[in-house]
């Protein structure tokens, strides 16, 4: 079972991505985290420390998926492609951290703070994918790549028509073994 210190987060989490964090209220979180208000405060004195607890679960979050990019055993690509297309995600991974966090962004919390946690997650699949792809353009191809199918993903945008992953995967694979001449 989860800690109270996760429910809350877990909650705030459905809160921002639910309802925007304008709507967001500590009462609200306690709320949906099944916790008292004092149980919320323990672990979270004011919704800036809420903001920080999730911005570090990002970053946790983050380089645990880093971690396994560099381990998938279909390479950091084919990993990266793949989970970062709809439906393709971790459960309890980095995606729905991700969609909060950028939820908090419209929010009153310092947007410097939320820019360098974004960032962090960045570096962490970038250099992961620079393990795979010497040329740092195309692992920053890969990323880029990665990261449009994450906006859809985000979105609930689904894939063209008759297209899937496996077949940009395997364009991707010519692409990238071509550039490697």
């Amino acid at each position: 079972m989860a800690s109270a210190r996760d429910r809350v987060l877990d909650a705030y989490e459905t809160l921002l991505i639910d309802h925007g964090a304008a709507a967001v209220t500590l009462d609200a979180v306690a709320a949906a985290a099944a916790v008292s208000k004092g149980g919320l405060l323990y672990h979270f004195a004011s919704k800036d420390a809420l903001a920080a607890g999730l911005l570090d679960r990002l970053r946790e979050r983050s380089a645990a998926d880093a971690d396994a990019i560099r381990s998938a055993p279909d390479g950091p690509v084919a990993y990266y492609l793949r989970t970062s297309a709809p439906g393709g995600g971790v459960p309890g991974g980095v995606t729905r951290t991700y969609l909060a966090v950028l939820r908090l962004a419209d929010g009153t919390t310092s947007g410097q703070a939320v820019r360098e946690a974004l960032a962090v997650v960045d570096a962490d699949a970038f250099a992961a994918l620079r393990e795979e792809l010497a040329d740092p353009v195309l692992a920053w191809l890969a990323q880029l790549v990665g990261d449009g199918l994450y906006l859809r993903t985000l979105t609930g945008t689904p894939l063209p028509p008759g297209l899937d992953v496996e077949d940009l995967l395997e364009r991707m694979r010519r692409v990238l073994l071509a550039g490697t001449d």
